[in-house]
């Protein structure tokens, strides 16, 4: 497994919309075992392809509650949730909670979702995978669909806090 460059704001593939896994071969479970691993190493909970620069259908997921009981971030165990070509199908009720992106290191927020979510699509090996989940969970799903969407979190953000967001993070980086 490899360690991973997680592209960060404002690289253009992270605006890009990701294109559909076609055929999950040898190097698509590459690439998903290399986010498992670069997502775990970047204390993330979730990851999507296009992040590391591949624009295409795939996320990877943990749970809270794995992380905290596993400890070493380098077990790479079978915990992690890979999906290919995710689709939300469901959402209900509203929550605001923060929010904070691998693709946009020491930014928060408090962003507005849905609070619980059904979700469709293939898992690495295959099989068809469908979850209804709710809380941190939900909004990984939401999170990291949206980046394949070429969506950013910051984007549900008011015009004036968004304008303030990148003032003050495009002049971090300089």
């Amino acid at each position: 497994m490899a360690l991973l460059e997680i592209r960060t704001y404002p690289d253009p593939v992270l605006r890009k919309i990701a294109k559909p896994v076609d055929d999950i071969n040898a190097q698509t479970i590459k690439l998903a075992e290399d986010m498992i691993e670069t997502m775990r190493l970047s204390h993330g909970a979730g990851l999507a392809a296009n992040q590391v620069g591949a624009p295409v259908r795939l996320i990877v997921l943990e749970e809270e509650s794995d992380k905290k009981k596993r400890g070493d971030i380098g077990d790479i165990g079978n915990k992690a949730i890979v999906i290919i070509n995710p689709v939300i199908v469901g959402s209900e009720e509203e929550e605001i909670a923060e929010e904070g992106c691998l693709s946009l290191p020491k930014f928060y927020e408090y962003i507005k979702r849905a609070r619980k979510v059904s979700v469709k699509g293939m898992t690495i090996d295959k099989i068809p995978f469908e979850m209804q989940c709710d809380g941190h969970m939900a909004r990984a799903f939401q999170h990291e669909i949206d980046h394949l969407n070429g969506i950013l979190f910051i984007d549900y953000l008011s015009p004036v806090k968004r304008n303030l967001f990148k003032k003050k993070y495009i002049k971090k980086d300089r």
